[in-house]
Formats: structure tokens, C-alpha cells, sequence
């Protein structure tokens, strides 16, 4: 029959749409076997958002009999259930239980046949019984069971059932020692498919049968599907081989193998393994303000590859707000963030299965930055008096106060908005327009301020001979005023002049008389009016302009001082001074010009290096002439700059910061030790820091001073690699305190240093010689044999080893080669003169020790006549000598062979045989 299972989930809870697994067992996963007898649907209402999950199992066999399971996810939440599906065998039909005697048509007839009626139910327990026993057989796939057959160990066994939820382990293995007694040997294969194959992804796998008979038909299915020729597979015949080769494996190609020859099958399964995927590039390091749109893009090492971003550790998915969006394009991989929040701050990080990277995102309030501040303006009566200021964000409105009441537009009052730049004009000033005028941008806390000024001219009756006068303040020859202008505005400058007649006026800078009426600084001349203009002020504008007014009556004077005050020039002398694991330092030099204001502080900002990216590392400024900061990826390269701020502005920035890279030094070098001293020389040995980081370790040096002093001499100027030195040129008799730095692209490591001082003088060592065990006894070797002893001593200074043969000196044909440690004894070819005793002497000073050796060299014994003495029947009597040559060993036997005249191929009758005479049959 079928069955049909129905899974109910409540989603009105969970954040994203569940999805279900369905296992058999513990481990087989039913979503492989899809197809006619296993079918999943699924539906949804959506009023009340429940999910229904259906599983459907048409034709039930005895083989579907177990536990299953139903596993339910929706991202961080996860249930189960499990279930039991048990299949009974058909009952058999009841017609015919019992039987009448007679064959009479009416059925309450005749007398019940219950002896057979017996029989008949012990047939049917019989066939219920048999039918049973086929059926648990038939529960274990045939695909298991050659898998369970290639089984060496017994843990094996335990490991199969319960991946494939085979819950009767004592049946199975009372089967499988069935089928293990009676094998069956392969008509077809001489070599069968192993049991599982393993390629990376990209890469071909072979898979080879090799045939008893090279005219059998072959054929290759992958998942039961006839596999047909094609540049992705090839066949190949070498033989009675048949060769199977997939090109180019994808993850598609992970399946299971067949390879059938008439009725005989063989089965494997390939395992593709996907390469770990790298992160080419990672996102960069923003900074945005609130609402603004964040684009974090990074770069892999392959097309499709699935990654994984995360906020702060936390995974990220697509929520229903759409907060974030991921997206794919080719090996590039984006995450969106619409509309930013102060909350999106933090640290984003991207996973693959083979790296990561991160990037910082900073998400601020909106500021507004004044581009452009208000000036304070100067007018006559009926001139136009016009206020502008210049922001950062031209979306930005805003509305003007006059003494703290807001100025509406009228015919004589304009007020505009053009981009960045908020004006208003006054036509026709009057004196009760002088004043304080504000002007405040909507949503900010932030005032622009500025004051009016109605110069009254005030005209009295002279005669008509008057001397020439300056109605100024700073009018007089001992009087002097200041006028400060922003860099970039304009400077209008009118001076009142009067005198009968009309006077002479004259204008100086700095002792130079300026006569210019045209260009971006020039004189103008009205009727008593003499005024100065200055087109977008420069510093080189600044100086003491001095004008002189004369006619016949007389003369009068004014000096004016004019500042023109900027932004400061950049920083001086920017550098990172020290770095640590995610830290740097970083220090400069006041600008050179301040701007001719006071600079009131400092502006820091940072990148990583390639990156087109700044961000801001301090929202107010820095009095300091230094910064540390912190937050940083220790092994990737930054670049930092400064911005200096007086009370105009910013400055422009300073020079990057050559590119450097957040590094620690090394731990302190591990396990000091002093392995020997001479009289001038020191060796030492340590082990590598615990802790090396993403700087790497250059090399060491090693210092030394002597006990009581604090200065430090260098042992080798260069760095050294290993972890041992030997310091030479030592003073003879001092004690002396050693220590190691380790040295990498952060500095020197923290010192390792010896726990006590150490006596430079050569420590006399007695001599000894360790013979090794195997020279303790005689040394046996053949004629024309090579001879090559190595014979370890100890002692110091070093000693005098002489050998001696016999008490003489050696031979020219015996070599000896001597080192510190040991000494060489060398035969190149050993011949019967060579053997013999050898004595070795290890001499220091007046202390020896001796050591004594025996050779020999041996061959094999010289032939000997051999005569046959008496013959009877099938057999002979033979007798011999002993031979004259033992070879220089003892005789051991005698080996007695024979052979027909006729083939003459020898064979053995006797071997080791020890006395002088044997039958030989």
C-alpha cells in the first residue's frame, strides 16, 4: 500500500520560511532518493501562516520497516520528530479454512475437516515465517551489502549500521558470515571498482575494471543512468582494462558509480572535494553619515562560491525590511545597507571556507561644515549691504535674524538660496538697519553671526580755504588701525576725505606708492571718497597701507594695517613613530603659517593602503602634536595624514604617512642555555618566542656584559637565524651575563637573558673512549669488502688520538680521519693482511685512555681433491682432505653435490656435513 506523512509547522513565529529534512535511520537523508516511490510537497496558508509538509511512500516494501525522522529549521531555531513506519506481510485470504466432507451445495452440510483445516494453518505459519526471513534479508540494500564485504575491521561494522539505520546488527553479521563463507568468484571481473574514489573539484578521476574476457560487453552508469561517450567522459580500452575518465569534476559528478557486464555488477562512489575558497579583496574600511547608502564589496577566488557576512560576530540574513541586500557578480560579492542608521556601526566581516576579512563601518550624525562664515560690514547711507555665508550641504535651508527677530523679504530686503551659498541684501541702507544679523540653518545648532555698521557722514560748512582732512578713526600720524579679512572675500575700504579745494590723495604700501585703478587691487575715486578694493584677498595682500591727502592749505595722514587671515598651511613632519599589534603613534610639526590665527587643533584621518577611503579617527580636535590609534588589523598595510584647524577652517592635508603596518614584536626568545665555554669563547642555544604574530622573526642577536655592569656589547652585528651562536673573542677568566633578543620589522623583542653569570675559562674534560658495543668482539669481514668504523670519544681540550697495529704504526692502505668528537677508521678494500689487533689512544695532556680492537678478514676455504672410494648399486663412498686455506675461519661442514652426466644440473645432497667421507645415494 502507500503511506502518506503530514508535517504541520506554526510560522507565525519565525523569522523566515522553515525548511524540513527527512531522515530514515539517524543519518539517511530521504531528500536523495526523490523520484517515483519517495515524493515531498509542501503549501502554506497565508492567513495564518502555517506550513504543511508532506511525505509520500507509494508501494511500501518490507525494505521501508524502521524509524524515522523529520527535522525542522528557520534559521537559529531547529525541532525534530520522529516516527515509526512498520510493514506487515498480507494476511492470507480466509475462504477455504474449513472444508466440508461432503460435497453437498447446502453449506451447513457435511461434517468439519479439521485435520486438515491443521495442516493448512501449519502451512501458512510456514510460508508467514519464510516470508519473513526473505523479507528482514531483503531490508539491507545489495549496494550495503558489497560495501559491508570490503570490511577489514570490526569497528567498521558498527560505524555502516548506524549510518544506514540498520537496527538488527547481530542479523546482519549472521548474513554477512553467510555470504563470507560461500563467495562467489566473478565470472566477468579479474578487478573490480574500488569501493570509493575522491577528487578535487576541477580535476579528472580514472576508473578502471579489468575483464577476463576482453569481448564482454561493458556499460557505465552514474545514479542508474547509462552513461554515454562525451568530451566530459572518455572510454578508454588498454587491454582486458576498461577505463572510465570524468574531466572536469563538479560538485554534479559526486554520485554513485555502476559498471555492469551482462549480469554482473560492481559499484563505487566519487566524492568530488570542493577547493577552499580565498578572499582576493576585502571590503574597505567607510565612514558615512546617517540615511546615507553603504556598499561593502569584496572579491573571492571563485565564481559562485558561498560566503557568509556577519555584524559584530552575529550572521546576517535578508530580513523582511530589506535592511540588507546580498548580492552576487561573478567572484565579487556585495552587501547593501539602505538608508544607514547608528545602529549599522560596527565591524563586518565576510567568511569562505578558506579566509576571512573585515572592514570597519562608521556611521555618524549629520554635520554641517561652514564653508564660508559671515563679515562684518561697514556702509553708507543708500549703499547695498550684503551678507553671504557658504555651507557644506546645499540641501540645507535656513532664515536670518536681525537682533534676534527674524528678517522677512520685502522691496529693499532679498534673501536667496543658490546651492551652498545663503545671501542676504540690503539696497538702500539706512540707519535704522545697523544692527546684529544671524543666520541659523534649519536642524542644526549652529549660528552664523555678523554686525552692520552705518557710517553717517556728517557734512559741516568750511570755508572755502580748508585744509584736507581724513575722516577716519585712525585718522592722525600717531594713530593706527587693523583690518582683518578672510582670505577669499572681497575688502572694500572708503575712506572720507574733505578739503577746499578738492586735496590730492595718495596711497602707499609699505613705503611703495600704489597708483593701480584697475585689476583684483585697485584704487577708486569718488567725490570726497578715496577707496581701497581688494578682489578675493591673498596673503600678500597683508601689509600698512598709508594714505596722504594734500592741497595748498595742508596735508593729513592714516595708516591702516591690513591682516588677511586663511586657513593654517598643513601639518609639517608627519610620521608613525612606533606600531604595535593593532596600535601605531603618530606625531608632527605645527604648520609653518598658522593663517594669522591661532591653530586651535588637529584633524587625524586613516586608510588602508590602495584604498581611496578615509576615514576620521577624532570628531574634536587634537591640541596635541601626537595621536595613537587604535582599532587597527595587525598585517595590513595603513596611511595616515593631518589637517591643521585655526578659527577660519581646515587646512589642506598634510603629506601621507609613508605606508606602515601594525606589528608587534615578538615574545622575549625561550629557553636560554649555555651548552659549552672555552677560554674566548661562549656557545649558547635557546628556542623560538611563544608568540611570533603576523611580523614573522628576522633573526636574534645576542649581547653580553660583564657581572655588575649595565652596558650591553654586541655579539654579531647581523642577525642570525638559527637558535645557537657561539660568541667569540671573550675576555679569559670574567663572568659575564649573556642574553637574546628576537629582531622582526616591530623592534627587538623583551630580552632573554642568563640566570646566573658565566665564567669564561676552558673546562678540562678527562679523555674517554666509547668502543662501540659491536667492536667490543672480533670484527668479521670478507676479502674486497669495505672497512668503515666510526668510534666516538669525549674530552677537553681536544685530545691526541693515535692508532697503532699490533703496536706499530698503520699501513698507507688503512686511513684514519680524526674530527672533535670522533675518529675514522677506513679500509677501502679489506684484504687477509688487515687482520689483526688495533689499538686506539685518546691522550690529553697527562691523561690517557686506550681502547683495543680485533679485525679479521675471511674468504672462502681453497679446494680440495675428492676421491670415490668404493660404488655399489645406487650408491658411492667419498672421501676428501681437509684444504690447506680455512680462509682464515674455521670450517663449519662441507656441502656434497651431484649431477647427471647427461644434463649436468647439480643439486644438494648433503649440507654442513662435518666429517671427512659420506654415501651418497
Amino acid at each position: 500500500g502507500d503511506v502518506l506523512v503530514v508535517a504541520r509547522v506554526d510560522g507565525s513565529q519565525l523569522p523566515v520560511k522553515p525548511s524540513i529534512k527527512w531522515f530514515k535511520g539517524k543519518w539517511l537523508e530521504l531528500g536523495a532518493k526523490s523520484g517515483a516511490r519517495f515524493q515531498f510537497r509542501e503549501s502554506c496558508e497565508k492567513e495564518s501562516k502555517v506550513y504543511t509538509f508532506e511525505l509520500a511512500i507509494s508501494k511500501v516494501a518490507p525494505g521501508d520497516r524502521g524509524d524515522y525522522r523529520c527535522e525542522v529549521t528557520a534559521k537559529d531555531k531547529k525541532d525534530s520528530c520522529s516516527f515509526n513506519i512498520d510493514v506487515e506481510a498480507g494476511r492470507p485470504s480466509g475462504s477455504g479454512a474449513f472444508k466440508r466432507t461432503d460435497n453437498a451445495k447446502n453449506e451447513t452440510a457435511g461434517e468439519l475437516d479439521f485435520s486438515g483445516l491443521l495442516k493448512k494453518r501449519e502451512e501458512q505459519a510456514e510460508e508467514v515465517r519464510k516470508k519473513k526471513k526473505d523479507d528482514e534479508e531483503d531490508t539491507i540494500p545489495p549496494e550495503i551489502w558489497e560495501l559491508l564485504k570490503g570490511v577489514t575491521k570490526k569497528s567498521e561494522y558498527e560505524r555502516i549500521a548506524f549510518q544506514y539505520g540498520i537496527t538488527d546488527l547481530r542479523g546482519m553479521l549472521k548474513r554477512l558470515k553467510k555470504i563470507k563463507v560461500e563467495p562467489k568468484k566473478s565470472e566477468a571481473f579479474i578487478r573490480k571498482l574500488d569501493p570509493a574514489y575522491q577528487v578535487d573539484k576541477g580535476n579528472k578521476i580514472r576508473l578502471m575494471v579489468e575483464l577476463s574476457n576482453p569481448d564482454l560487453p561493458l556499460k557505465w552508469y552514474k545514479n542508474g543512468q547509462l552513461i554515454k561517450p562525451s568530451n566530459k567522459y572518455v572510454f578508454e580500452n588498454v587491454g582486458l582494462k576498461r577505463i572510465l575518465t570524468i574531466n572536469k569534476c563538479s560538485l554534479a559528478d559526486d554520485a554513485a558509480y555502476e559498471c555492469r557486464v551482462n549480469d554482473e555488477k560492481c559499484f563505487t562512489e566519487v566524492f568530488v572535494k570542493e577547493p577552499p575558497v580565498t578572499i582576493m579583496k576585502g571590503p574597505e574600511d567607510q565612514q558615512v553619515v546617517v540615511g546615507d547608502r553603504v556598499v561593502l564589496e569584496a572579491e573571492v577566488s571563485e565564481e559562485g562560491a558561498q560566503v557568509m557576512w556577519t555584524k559584530d560576530g552575529v550572521e546576517l540574513t535578508r530580513e523582511e525590511t530589506f535592511k540588507y541586500r546580498f548580492k552576487k557578480d561573478g567572484k565579487k560579492h556585495f552587501l547593501i545597507l539602505n538608508e544607514a542608521t547608528k545602529e549599522d556601526t560596527g565591524r563586518y566581516r565576510i567568511l569562505t571556507n578558506g579566509g576571512e576579512a573585515e572592514a570597519e563601518v562608521i556611521v555618524e550624525e549629520k554635520q554641517l561644515e561652514v564653508l564660508q562664515g559671515i563679515a562684518d560690514l561697514t556702509v553708507q547711507a543708500a549703499e547695498q549691504a550684503v551678507f553671504k555665508c557658504e555651507v557644506s550641504d546645499e540641501k540645507v535651508t535656513g532664515r536670518w535674524f536681525k537682533n534676534g527677530v527674524e528678517v522677512r523679504p520685502s522691496k529693499r530686503i532679498h534673501i536667496s538660496h543658490t546651492g551652498r551659498i545663503h545671501k542676504l541684501v540690503i539696497d538702500d541702507v539706512r540707519p535704522e538697519d545697523e544692527g546684529d544679523y544671524t543666520f541659523v540653518p534649519d536642524g542644526f545648532a549652529l549660528t552664523l553671526s555678523a554686525k552692520l555698521n552705518f557710517l553717517e557722514i556728517k557734512v559741516e560748512y568750511v570755508p572755502k580755504q580748508e585744509p584736507p582732512k581724513i575722516h577716519l578713526d585712525c585718522s592722525g600720524r600717531d594713530t593706527e588701525n587693523t583690518i582683518v579679512v578672510v582670505a577669499g572675500n572681497k575688502l572694500r575700504l572708503d575712506v572720507p576725505i574733505s578739503g577746499e579745494p578738492l586735496p590730492t590723495v595718495t596711497w602707499t604700501k609699505n613705503g611703495q606708492e600704489f597708483t593701480c585703478k584697475e585689476g583684483r587691487v585697485r584704487l577708486e575715486e569718488k567725490h570726497e571718497l578715496s577707496s581701497l578694493v581688494i578682489e578675493s584677498a591673498e596673503r600678500g595682500d597683508e601689509g600698512r597701507y598709508h594714505i596722504r591727502v594734500t592741497n595748498p592749505v595742508g596735508e593729513d595722514t592714516a595708516a591702516i594695517a591690513i591682516r588677511v587671515v586663511d586657513v593654517p598651511d598643513p601639518p609639517e613632519a608627519v610620521r608613525v613613530t612606533s606600531v604595535g599589534e593593532d596600535w601605531a603613534t603618530l606625531v608632527w610639526e605645527p604648520p609653518k603659517f598658522d593663517g594669522g590665527q591661532p591653530v586651535t587643533g588637529y584633524l587625524v584621518e586613516r586608510k588602508k593602503k590602495g584604498s581611496m577611503r578615509w576615514m576620521k579617527l577624532n570628531f574634536e580636535v587634537l591640541p596635541a602634536l601626537t595621536f595613537e590609534s587604535t582599532r587597527m588589523i595587525e598585517g595590513v598595510l595603513y596611511e595616515m595624514r593631518v589637517f591643521a584647524v585655526n578659527a577660519i577652517g581646515v587646512s589642506a592635508p598634510s603629506l601621507n604617512t609613508p605606508p606602515f603596518m601594525p606589528i608587534a614584536p615578538t615574545s622575549e626568545p625561550t629557553h636560554l642555555v649555555l651548552e659549552d665555554v672555552t677560554d674566548t669563547t661562549a656557545t649558547l642555544k635557546w628556542r623560538p618566542p611563544e608568540r611570533v604574530g603576523r611580523g614573522g622573526i628576522d633573526g636574534y642577536l645576542v649581547e653580553w656584559c660583564r657581572e655588575g655592569d649595565s652596558t650591553w656589547t654586541p655579539a654579531n652585528t647581523e642577525l642570525v637565524e638559527r637558535c645557537g651562536l657561539t660568541v667569540r673573542g671573550l675576555p679569559t677568566g670574567e663572568k659575564l651575563l649573556f642574553r637574546v633578543v628576537g629582531v622582526n620589522i616591530a623592534g627587538r623583542s623583551p630580552p632573554a637573558t642568563t640566570a646566573q653569570p658565566v665564567t669564561i675559562r676552558e673546562i678540562v674534560e678527562r679523555p674517554k673512549i666509547r668502543l662501540p658495543r659491536h667492536l667490543r668482539q672480533t670484527y668479521v669481514r670478507k676479502v674486497g669488502e669495505q672497512v668503515n668504523l666510526v668510534i666516538p670519544f669525549q674530552g677537553k681540550p681536544r685530545p691526541q688520538v693515535t692508532w697503532t697495529k699490533e703496536g706499530a704504526p698503520l699501513g698507507e692502505d688503512v686511513h684514519v680521519r680524526t674530527s672533535e668528537r670522533d675518529t675514522v677508521f677506513f679500509i677501502r678494500a679489506a684484504s687477509r693482511g688487515h687482520s689483526g689487533r688495533y689499538g686506539l689512544s685518546v691522550r690529553i695532556e697527562g691523561m690517557e685512555d686506550t681502547a683495543e680492537m680485533r679485525l679479521r678478514i675471511v674468504e672462502k676455504p681453497g679446494p680440495r681433491k675428492v676421491q670415490v672410494k668404493e660404488v655399489w648399486g645406487f650408491n658411492a663412498l667419498l672421501e676428501w682432505e681437509p684444504p690447506e686455506d680455512d680462509g682464515n675461519a674455521e670450517i663449519t661442514g662441507y656441502t656434497i653435490m651431484k649431477a647427471d652426466k647427461r644434463t649436468m644440473e647439480w643439486f644438494t645432497v648433503y649440507e654442513h656435513n662435518r666429517p671427512l667421507r659420506c654415501k651418497t645415494p
